[in-house]
């Protein structure tokens, strides 16, 4: 019961941290702004194509373009760049903060775990991320308030699942580089190259051979993201991306550990 009131009594203070500064929210507006426009463009081509196909009298295949498909599937893509650049933003202040003002070495001898702080502030962190999902859920609002015909409710909520797992994974990498190091920007940078690496790491798996290949697109993020987009859920990737997580988080306690008995 202790370690649960610790973890939830760093979360609130990191919450709170978090959104007294001006970062919250610009990464919050910046997040809206481009998924938004990200939205906005894929509406209009859409449109663009029903347009299409009715003037050239082909109502049979307008029929049978898909809001799934051609507006939601991308957009989700293009929202797992924008969480690529906006995480490195959140996560970079978690300990390099700490460690800059000093504050870490109190945190470090007070009677609370090492467990307890990295749990706490990775709670927090995904408290966030669901405030920036949240805020998207307005696009397939608009696409159920108006769409003709409305898309299909499973494939955008298990798209939404895995963007919270990749999410989350990408939280936990970006928790890992705070550790690190007291420098917010170069924690950031590790972040982001770390997150870039795992996102790109399976592009050459069909030119380096059938075993190493496999081994790229396992460990590939977007890869074990590809499923979910597609409104399957499946529990290969699901493990995977947990897995991912506590290593990450593994990592964190190891480096604030050794940061604890320097």
């Amino acid at each position: 019961m202790k370690g649960l009131t610790d973890i939830l009594h760093i979360t609130g203070r990191e919450l709170r941290a978090l959104f007294v500064s001006p970062i919250a929210y610009v990464v919050l507006t910046g997040y809206v702004v481009l998924t938004g426009w990200f939205f906005f463009n894929l509406l209009v081509q859409f449109n663009r194509m029903i347009s299409m196909y009715e003037m050239m009298r082909r109502p049979d295949i307008a029929s049978q373009l898909n809001l799934n498909e051609l507006v939601m599937l991308p957009l989700m893509y293009n929202m797992t760049i924008v969480l690529l650049l906006m995480v490195p933003l959140i996560t970079m202040r978690l300990f390099s903060e700490e460690k800059k003002l000093k504050t870490d070495e109190l945190l470090l001898t007070s009677p609370i775990s090492v467990n307890s702080i990295v749990l706490g502030k990775y709670l927090a962190a995904l408290i966030f991320l669901d405030v920036m999902l949240a805020l998207t859920l307005v696009y397939p609002a608009i696409l159920f308030q108006y769409g003709q015909p409305a898309p299909e409710l499973g494939p955008i909520a298990a798209g939404y699942i895995g963007l919270f797992f990749l999410g989350a994974a990408f939280m936990a990498v970006g928790l890992f580089a705070s550790s690190l190091t007291e420098n917010q920007i170069v924690a950031a940078v590790i972040c982001f190259v770390t997150l870039l690496l795992f996102f790109v790491i399976g592009w050459p798996a069909q030119n380096v051979g059938p075993t190493v290949g496999k081994v790229l697109e396992y460990l590939s993020l977007i890869d074990h993201f590809t499923d979910f987009s597609k409104g399957l859920i499946d529990g290969k990737h699901v493990v995977y991306f947990i897995t991912f997580i506590l290593f990450s988080l593994f990592l964190t306690k190891r480096a604030i550990e050794s940061t604890r008995w320097r």
